[in-house]
């Protein structure tokens, strides 16, 4: 096994078992490892520190996955690691509830794995070379524990470019899913595309969020923004709001959220789908002089690096400073950030300059976070990405 030395005084996030290691902090490389080789490796005075994968691609050159010399890392290490994440999300998992994230990346101690359940498929993202080269091993142990109708591969994201890998969207095993999966999150039922929908199909981290605000919701006119399938909108239709009104850029989510309202019986009539985009839209509903109980926006990751931080803190407020001139007097604003690189004081603070700019008054009366199939190791605060606050605008 190729052995790394790091430089002098950089082993301690090691040690600390933070599961990234720089490029620049590497020393010396014993040998010529392949991307996705699982390397060994010291401090600079020779010190053990893990075992990780190598990637001469990325800024992350090493990411550490075992700190115990004494393990090897084979398929029954893997086979391990999987049943241990898998297992610890089955209290979620009811008739009420068929879908969550079986394994989260760092946070499960496989960086760079991701696996959703949907009903009976499974759906992968595989983000980093150490993955991508025990694929296979990876699939016969999920097909093994899990007994799924299929496996799906939506490796599309970004971040297998900074490793140099190759899209990858397609089945890995098993049958195909059907173009509109009926999946079910605390009783409300949703039709979801795997193939062709966002990220891996479903964003089954704002489970507990939208159960929450929807309690909130009763009676009201909400807007629901960045709706994508319709999962705070029909929580909130699910309590009786009084209107929703859905607003997303994707043609197939709102096809997809309108579906989705007649699949669970609710009343169409209550709700409003517009496909555009959001900011311009706001925008027209501040024109026509149109006002809002409830207003929920939840966008895409504005700051995918800490180097889009500042463009991606105009983007929210701007957003959220909109939305805020939309409310009724003592309206609620929820409003979120995937944004790893933001954090929830940042985002305090970017709402407090929105709130400025909109000369409104604002209370925070509750914060949200992801729920537990996304926890965060304690050793890797970078998993903490998905952060939320209730507002009162006054």
């Amino acid at each position: 096994m190729v052995e790394i030395f790091l430089k002098k005084g950089k082993e301690k996030a090691a040690l600390q078992r933070h599961p990234w290691v720089f490029s620049g902090a590497l020393e010396k490389v014993n040998g010529k490892p392949e991307d996705g080789d699982v390397v060994k490796v010291f401090a600079f005075d020779k010190e053990f520190l893990a075992y990780g994968y190598y990637n001469s691609n990325s800024r992350v050159a090493v990411r550490l996955l075992e700190w115990d010399e004494t393990q090897t890392i084979d398929k029954s290490w893997y086979e391990n690691r999987l049943k241990q994440a898998i297992a610890s999300r089955q209290f979620i998992l009811s008739d009420k509830t068929n879908t969550c994230r079986l394994v989260f990346s760092e946070a499960d101690f496989l960086p760079g794995l991701i696996v959703d359940k949907y009903a009976d498929f499974l759906s992968l993202q595989i983000l980093s070379s150490g993955i991508e080269k025990v694929k296979d091993d990876i699939v016969e142990i999920l097909k093994a524990e899990l007994q799924p109708k299929g496996i799906f591969d939506k490796s599309d994201a970004t971040a297998r470019t900074h490793e140099g890998l190759p899209i990858e969207n397609g089945l890995l095993w098993g049958e195909n899913p059907p173009e509109f999966l009926e999946v079910k999150e605390n009783g409300i039922a949703y039709n979801i595309n795997i193939a062709e929908g966002q990220k891996s199909g479903f964003y089954c981290d704002q489970r507990d969020n939208r159960h929450i605000l929807a309690s909130y919701t009763k009676g009201k006119k909400v807007l629901d923004c960045f709706s994508y399938s319709g999962g705070f909108s029909l929580n909130s239709l699910a309590n009786d709001a009084a209107t929703i009104t859905s607003v997303d850029s994707s043609n197939l989510a709102i096809e997809t959220l309108k579906q989705n309202v007649v699949l669970n019986k609710f009343d169409v009539k209550k709700v409003t789908t517009i496909q555009s985009d959001v900011n311009k839209q706001l925008r027209v509903f501040k024109e026509s002089g149109e006002l809002f109980d409830v207003i929920i926006l939840d966008p895409p990751k504005y700051a995918p690096s800490r180097s889009a931080l500042d463009r991606a803190a105009r983007a929210y407020k701007d957003l959220n400073r909109l939305a805020m001139l939309l409310l009724e007097k003592g309206g609620l604003l929820a409003t979120f950030s995937c944004s790893g690189a933001v954090d929830i004081e940042t985002f305090k603070q970017i709402v407090a300059w929105a709130a400025l700019d909109a000369g409104k008054e604002v209370q925070i009366i509750k914060q949200f976070c992801q729920p537990e199939d996304h926890p965060v190791r304690i050793s890797f605060p970078e998993g903490e990405y998905l952060k939320g606050l209730l507002l009162r605008v006054l």
